[in-house]
């Protein structure tokens, strides 16, 4: 009896030495089991490409190009880029994980396929758009005397040109432009001229002309910061009395050969809150009003801003 109870304690022992290792083993098998299993997914998970929309599809000089790009995972942090041949263009974040840039194109320009090259979250895209080409007019102006050959100060040139640098972050318009002036449009943009007989080189109408009465009410087409207030007493000989508008993100409006100014810089105004008058001031053969469109620093048609909301 002694021996068969040692025996059998013996084998309950044993038995329960076999069902503990087994138990072990089947735990470190599951638990490699998963570990093995975690791996191929986060080696298979899909990387979603950069989603790049360029509007308009189809543009052509003159045209403004908005480049919208939308992020994946925002932990990466935004740090997008869109850049064309040399030129590199600011990417401002207009909704969350959605940024836009804006490209100018000109009437100075050369028609054809343009590679951009857009990056982001550690990804690039290339892509080709075809911009086409547009004919414009040419018109022949003859000046006043005391008004053929008239130079921008030195004072004038420094002001307009600080004007089209100004890029400010914050995006202040909000829809489709309205028009700053009632009366009919009577020049429009990229016209080339011929002054007094003699071509300009390098130059088109940087704008649309509206053929507004004298003393006619010219109004803010979008919300903005007035940044630029300049008369001919200080100086500026070709733009007259001018207004300048940033309306954020480098787009930017200039309004030339107003009679009067009603606003100062510094304020922020409305769309079609008045900014003085229609007039002759300056380099203008009689009155009407100027209004130039700037985009990154480059003067670009301001009719489609007027029937479609870049965002």
């Amino acid at each position: 009896m002694t021996t068969k109870y040692h025996a059998s304690n013996s084998g309950q022992k044993l038995l329960g030495s076999l069902m503990q290792a087994t138990k072990t083993n089947l735990c470190a098998i599951s638990v490699g089991l998963g570990i093995l299993a975690a791996f191929p997914i986060a080696l298979v998970s899909p990387v979603k490409a950069l989603q790049v929309q360029v509007n308009p599809t189809a543009p052509k000089l003159g045209d403004t190009i908005s480049v919208l790009v939308s992020l994946d995972n925002p932990a990466n942090g935004s740090n997008v880029t869109v850049t064309q041949g040399d030129d590199t263009y600011p990417a401002y974040e207009i909704a969350p994980n959605q940024y836009r840039a804006l490209i100018p194109t000109t009437p100075l320009e050369k028609a054809g396929t343009r590679t951009l090259r857009v990056s982001g979250e550690g990804q690039e895209k290339n892509l080709s758009i075809q911009v086409r080409a547009r004919k414009f007019p040419v018109q022949r102006i003859n000046l006043p005397p005391g008004k053929a050959g008239v130079q921008a100060t030195e004072y004038e040139l420094k002001r307009a040109s600080e004007f089209r640098a100004v890029r400010t972050p914050e995006k202040l318009w909000d829809g489709p432009f309205v028009a700053p002036n009632k009366g009919r449009m009577s020049t429009i943009y990229g016209v080339r001229r011929y002054y007094n007989g003699k071509f300009a080189n390098d130059y088109y109408h940087r704008g649309v002309d509206y053929a507004g009465a004298a003393g006619s009410p010219v109004v803010a087409p979008a919300a903005g910061r007035v940044v630029l207030v300049g008369t001919v007493s200080q100086g500026f000989r070709v733009h007259g009395n001018v207004v300048g508008i940033d309306h954020g993100q480098g787009v930017a409006s200039i309004f030339m050969h107003l009679s009067r100014i009603n606003v100062k810089e510094g304020d922020f105004v409305k769309p079609g809150q008045l900014l003085g008058a229609v007039g002759s001031t300056g380099a203008a053969t009689g009155p009407h009003l100027h209004w130039g469109l700037y985009v990154n620093g480059k003067s670009i048609d301001p009719v489609p801003w007027r029937y479609q909301s870049v965002k």
